[in-house]
């Protein structure tokens, strides 16, 4: 094992275990490169009235805020008002049917502020911004970063939840979302996304008062085969596991699943390792 960030002196036989879930082998030696705290953190909570002008103010945040962007992520009205209705939280703006969480973070405040301001200046003459609020204080920032980091279980409160972790194209990032909705809003509590923007990753999520099969296969495979077509992966950050290995198809094709079955077989031939994931 290298250290080294840079050390190109052969295949990456590491990067083999990237999204593996232990079905190749054990893990049992990291190194980890630890980043220093950022000195000046400022997190700004902006309300918007389309995904149009989600996109827009994304493109400027990484035009204007560059090397100071940490986070840039996307909220729809439908998410926020299930940790404010389900969990009693508060939200410091309100009415309008996106919101953005962005983030910065450098080594100098007065630096840092004033690509801040410019950028939320810029934005809201543009009229993509409509409201919002931007803070530095530790104990504000971590008021706001709740209202994101509880939606899973402010959802799971509605009863049933129906959750797709997807990769999209920012072209059609939030189409599938509309598109669920129509498909499925009659028969659902919600229907809503929110997702990290920077990573393309968008987080569909459908609940109801209780388990429905009916629901259920209105959804699946649907919401796979639509990913598909929108070119995207039908699993970003949470991997395959049991329950979608059988539509890996629908983001591999059939030549990379038979190198896959080869790979796992030269690795694991008497297939022990973490078995029935992601190939079945």
């Amino acid at each position: 094992m290298s250290d080294f960030k840079k050390d190109n002196t052969g295949y990456h036989l590491k990067h083999l275990f990237i999204g593996s879930e232990g079905t190749l082998g054990v893990v049992t030696k990291v190194a980890i490169l630890c980043p220093a705290v950022s000195d000046s953190v400022h997190l700004a909570f902006l309300g918007l009235n389309s995904f149009e002008a989600v996109l827009q103010t994304f493109k400027n945040a990484k035009r204007y805020l560059g090397e100071i962007l940490s986070s840039c992520e996307m909220i729809d009205s439908i998410f926020l008002a299930a940790s404010v209705d389900n969990l009693k939280l508060k939200s410091p703006i309100a009415g309008y049917p996106f919101y953005m969480l962005i983030e910065t973070s450098g080594s100098n405040n007065e630096h840092d502020m004033e690509k801040l301001n410019k950028f939320l200046q810029l934005v809201m003459d543009k009229g993509d911004v409509i409201d919002g609020t931007y803070t530095g204080e530790p104990s504000k920032m971590q008021e706001i970063w709740k209202l994101r980091e509880v939606l899973a279980p402010a959802m799971t409160k509605d009863g049933y939840l129906f959750t797709y972790d997807l990769s999209l194209p920012l072209r059609s990032f939030y189409e599938i979302v509309k598109v669920v909705e129509a498909r499925v809003g009659h028969m659902a509590k919600r229907v809503c996304g929110f997702g990290h923007l920077g990573d393309l990753n968008l987080h569909l999520n459908v609940t109801c008062g209780e388990y429905s099969n009916d629901l259920y296969h209105q959804l699946e495979p649907f919401v796979f085969e639509l990913t598909s077509k929108l070119g995207g992966s039908v699993s970003a950050e949470h991997g395959m596991g049991f329950l979608k290995s059988n539509y890996l198809k629908y983001s591999k094709s059939t030549e990379a699943i038979a190198m896959m079955r080869d790979i796992k077989h030269m690795l694991d031939p008497n297939k022990i390792l973490n078995p029935y994931k992601i190939l079945n």
